[in-house]
């Protein structure tokens, strides 16, 4: 189950990005995920992908009922840090944010087979041989999608885009 948890935990991190609480976020989902793959073991059926497909499914799954989540609105808490974090000023992570919300647009405007090619080999660092067992493609067929996706991530951003 640690294994689950490590995927999803990455996964989940590439996926929520900067939104607010992602790092929480992604531990919680990373649980439900645990939660949701030892659940779902019984009706798990070998169709000749791997296992890891499987797990990434629900973990796409999770992932996005936390983004709605995160959408309808940020619950208040009585959670105070202790510490000011001096490592960056509120410009800074303003930047930040701004620039990484540009480059989710830009990746939602790729096919979802091109989004999720590219956020597990770049954003969760799976090899191509990893995202083609997880996704059921070949190695091959992964690193063509995958340069056809930056590709035209490439050429979103020569169009005017603010990351530039």
């Amino acid at each position: 189950m640690a294994g689950v948890h490590q995927i999803a935990v990455r996964y989940a991190r590439a996926r929520l990005g900067t939104l607010p609480g992602a790092r929480e976020a992604a531990q919680d989902v990373a649980q439900e995920v645990c939660v949701a793959v030892l659940t779902s073991l019984s009706r798990y059926t070998d169709r000749g992908l791997p296992f890891e497909a499987f797990v990434y499914r629900i973990a796409a799954n999770k992932v996005a009922d936390a983004q709605r989540g995160t959408l309808r609105g940020a619950v208040p808490t009585d959670d105070v840090p202790d510490q000011v974090d001096s490592a960056a000023g509120p410009e800074e992570h303003a930047l930040r944010s701004d620039q990484a919300r540009a480059v989710w647009e830009l990746m939602d405007r790729l096919s979802p087979q091109h989004r999720e090619i590219v956020t597990l080999r770049v954003a969760v660092g799976l090899s191509a041989d990893e995202t083609a067992e997880a996704l059921g493609m070949t190695p091959g067929a992964v690193r063509v999608a995958q340069h056809r996706a930056l590709g035209r991530l490439r050429s979103m951003l020569a169009e005017g885009s603010e990351l530039a």
